[in-house]
Order: structure tokens, then C-alpha cells, then sequence
């Protein structure tokens, strides 16, 4: 505090003289700047909501608070009139976040795809900070535990063949108050795959970002790719990557998600990994997702 003060006594009597040495107020503020910085300030509000579509984002839960968030996805828009452009049909999950503290936040959710329960970790390695760190790093584990009865309940069933993981790092970075972008590096891995030929572990380059058109309005975006490390792997060639479109509408407490996806799958292991339409062959879902946040700890 001491040092910062002497500077601004000094740079307060060179700007006494500065007419006499031909200097602008410009000049003089860029030498403050230089002398004595700014602090970091961290950034905030890198995106509205704790998912961008399917994909997790850097935003948590705030500590104390438990958010519920309800997806639906429709059936394929290609059905035209007879199936009400997929409305007919129905895909949900229903999930609860909780924040355990200002870096960590847990979550569960019910899917009605393969009857899933799914669970989460989210803690926050580091902010974006403004005259500091560039981005926002996030680190996630989640897991998913298929309860559907098994096919042939005859043979030996495991409860460690119902469950597969995902391990993922999200790199964010608020380039503007309007333009968001993140990369998200992740790994899947299934207990008990179909066959020896498939992979038990599945690397995923995941992306995503959103650009805000008006104060409570963005449009949003994000694709999976998927990494193949044998030719032969049906649970490779037989789906497709996961690429959804969107738009976010906040309105108070809610936020509302409507978007355009191939992926039926709203959980990690889901939609990285076994999406199986394709939007080329006209398999494209209508859905959407609404947030509420409550207060629970003050």
C-alpha cells in the first residue's frame, strides 16, 4: 500500500511538469499502468449455464445451492406431421446439482435412455482472471450405471459390468463480454463392452462455445469427436459423433435451453460415445432444457 502510494505522489508532481516535457495525460496513464498494475480480478459469467447443450461447462453450482435442471429430447424431426415432428416420442433426464463449496460441486441424475443413474464431481482447478491466468480449468469424473435388466439373467452378471466413467478437463476461456470457447479433453471407459474387438476406452476431443446476440439471449454450439483406436471397433463404427445447436433464453431464475441435436443421450458416456443418428441422414432431435436454482445455505 506504501509503494503504490509513493507512486501515485510521484507520477502526481511529473504530471505537474509534464507540459514543460511535452507529455499527454495518455503518456502518464500508461506509466502508472507500467508501475503500478492493476491487480488480477477474476472473470465471471464465462457461460450462463453449468452445460452448454450435452457438455459441461466451467460454471458450478453456488456454494449451498441446489439447481434442477429437466432435459428432453424429442424423437427424429424426419417423422414429419404423423409423429409431430418427433413430439411423439420422449427422452428425460431429470438431475439435481448441489454446491458443496466455492470449487466443488455434485451431482445425480434419472435417464429414461437405458434407464441410467448418473453421478458427478465438478471442481474448479483454476479461474480466468483479467492481469492473470488465461483461462478457466475445470476437472470433472462422472459415472453412469445402466439398471436395465440384463439380456441373459442364465449366465454370471456382474453389478461392475453396469458401469462405465468419464474423466474429462474443461479449458474456457471468455474472450469477450459476448464470445465464450472451451476445449474439453475426455476419456471413457466401459467395464464390459459387446465384443473383444471393441473399445473398452474411448478418447474424446470435445468442444463448445456461445455468443451472446442481447443481454439474456445466446446461441450456442458443441461437437464431440471421437477418437478410433481399432478399425474393428463396432462401438466406434456404429455411431456417429454428437454435434448439437442451441439457443439459451434466461428469464429470472430459469434459463431455458432449446436446441437441434443428433444425440439422444443426455449424459457423458451417452452422447460422446453412442450417438447413433446423424444430422447428413436427417437424424436431428428437437429439445430442451430448463434450470432452476434454489437457495438452501446462505
Amino acid at each position: 500500500m506504501i509503494y503504490r502510494t509513493t507512486i501515485r505522489i510521484f507520477i502526481f508532481f511529473l504530471g505537474s511538469i509534464s507540459f514543460n516535457l511535452g507529455w499527454s495525460q495518455e503518456d502518464l496513464d500508461a506509466l502508472l499502468n507500467e508501475l503500478d498494475p492493476l491487480p488480477p480480478q477474476e472473470v465471471i459469467a464465462t457461460f450462463k449455464s453449468g452445460k452448454i447443450i450435452n457438455l459441461h461447462t466451467v460454471e458450478r453450482v453456488a456454494a449451498g445451492n441446489l439447481e434442477m435442471r429437466i432435459s428432453h429430447r424429442f424423437g427424429r424431426i424426419d417423422g414429419g406431421a404423423y409423429t409431430l415432428w418427433g413430439i411423439d416420442q420422449a427422452t428425460i433426464r431429470i438431475g439435481l446439482d448441489y454446491g458443496v463449496s466455492d470449487k466443488l460441486a455434485i451431482g445425480f441424475g434419472r435417464n429414461s435412455y437405458k434407464k441410467i443413474y448418473d453421478g458427478f464431481f465438478k471442481y474448479s482447478v483454476t479461474k480466468q482472471k483479467k492481469n492473470g491466468f488465461p483461462i478457466s480449468v475445470v476437472a470433472i469424473s462422472s459415472i453412469a450405471i445402466k439398471s436395465l435388466r440384463f439380456s441373459d439373467p442364465g449366465r454370471d452378471n456382474y453389478f461392475r459390468s453396469r458401469l462405465s466413467y468419464v474423466h474429462q478437463l474443461v479449458l474456457a476461456r471468455k474472450f469477450t463480454s459476448r464470445l465464450s470457447l472451451e476445449v474439453v479433453p475426455s476419456w471413457v471407459h466401459f467395464n464390459l463392452v459387446s465384443s473383444a474387438s471393441d473399445q473398452s476406452d474411448i478418447p474424446v476431443l470435445a468442444a463448445g462455445g456461445r455468443m451472446k446476440v442481447s443481454k439474456r439471449v445466446s446461441i450456442n454450439a458443441e461437437y464431440g469427436y471421437r477418437i478410433q483406436l481399432n478399425n474393428d471397433a463396432a462401438n466406434i463404427n456404429d455411431f456417429y459423433d454428437s454435434f448439437s445447436v442451441g439457443v439459451d433464453i434466461e428469464t429470472g431464475g430459469h434459463v431455458f435451453q432449446l436446441q437441434f441435436t443428433n444425440s439422444l443421450p443426455m449424459f457423458e458416456m451417452g452422447f460422446l460415445t453412442q450417438t447413433n443418428d446423424r444430422w447428413s441422414g436427417g437424424g436431428i432431435h428437437f429439445g430442451f432444457n430448463i434450470t432452476r436454482e434454489f437457495v438452501l445455505k446462505h
